[in-house]
């Protein structure tokens, strides 16, 4: 073999394993986005599960404002749907409405004396409480996870692997306007 062919065979060697490093770097990536992803699940899961219970407690009492626990059934509901379509933009717009409701419930519980003693309601507002925390957590590392594979697949020389093998960019988990907006306390109340 002369000396230019095995520069070139070196070459074609030196490529290919450059590629199947760059392969194995993407497909870790996207395996990191739907890792994210199933974590950001589970807790809407857990969520989900919660906020019957709630509800169950708020309607005890008769006077509780209905409008905003349908609100928060609806949204509730609409959570479930884009989670099980894995509808990232449509979770982000329910995640808002939800949230808002959430929020109602909690600021509208303190008109209710009784509703706040009450031990299971300050148990599932807890919990509930906690998962909401968890979850800004998830979607903050999801978000990090999707714009890392997104960068990535656009990058010169992986882009042309990616292409490839076909890897497109991941939506972010982008929240409503409403939900990064401050809250109008005194409109809560007066509701």
């Amino acid at each position: 073999m002369s000396v230019s062919g095995a520069l070139l065979s070196a070459a074609i060697v030196v490529l290919l394993i450059y590629g199947i490093v760059i392969y194995n770097g993407l497909v870790q990536l996207k395996h990191n986005v739907a890792r994210a992803w199933s974590n950001i699940d589970v807790l809407l899961k857990q969520r989900h599960d919660e906020l019957p219970k709630l509800v169950a407690v708020c309607r005890q009492y008769q006077q509780f404002e209905q409008d905003t626990l349908v609100r928060v059934t609806e949204a509730r509901a609409r959570v479930a749907s884009a989670r099980e379509d894995h509808d990232v933009p449509a979770l982000g717009a329910a995640e808002g409405m939800l949230r808002a409701g959430l929020g109602q419930i909690f600021a509208v519980a303190e008109a209710y004396p009784e509703l706040k003693a009450n031990e299971h309601f300050m148990q599932l507002q807890t919990r509930i409480t906690a998962l909401e925390n968890a979850i800004a957590d998830r979607r903050e590392w999801y978000n990090e996870s999707v714009n890392v594979h997104n960068i990535r697949i656009e990058q010169f020389p992986d882009l042309l692997v990616a292409r490839l093998f076909g890897y497109q960019a991941q939506p972010l988990l982008r929240f409503a306007a409403a939900e990064t907006a401050d809250v109008d306390v005194k409109a809560l109340f007066r509701a």
